[in-house]
């Protein structure tokens, strides 16, 4: 996900919204349902997300979509380990560039 984000500061709710292929109404539930997520607003009240917010709503993201946990049971899970959630998943991306790598390799021969 975080891979189709320009690299920059600051990313409005529209980008990251559109990186993760959802709605940007439920980025901004998951805001309010995820005390991890603090996205910096300006005067207009118009989210501005870090990079750090982004990484953590790529771990909401695979909890909610990919391995099927309930918002409570997301939450749970990243106040209980956080550490290991982001472990697996930096695993889980490097072996999906392995599998596209190798898959390239195929195509060449």
């Amino acid at each position: 996900m975080q891979s189709k984000l320009p690299d920059k500061l600051y990313y409005s709710i529209g980008e990251v919204a559109s990186a993760f292929e959802v709605n940007t109404s439920l980025i901004r539930f998951w805001e309010k349902e995820f005390d991890i997520l603090k996205p910096k607003k300006n005067a207009k009240g118009d989210r501005k997300f870090s990079k750090e917010d982004v990484a953590n709503l790529e771990l909401i993201y695979h909890l909610v979509k990919v391995q099927g946990f309930t918002l409570d049971g997301a939450k749970i899970r990243l106040k209980e380990n956080k550490q290991k959630v982001l472990s697996r998943l930096e695993l889980i991306k490097k072996l999906e560039w392995v599998k596209v790598e190798l898959q390239k390799i195929k195509n060449e021969l």
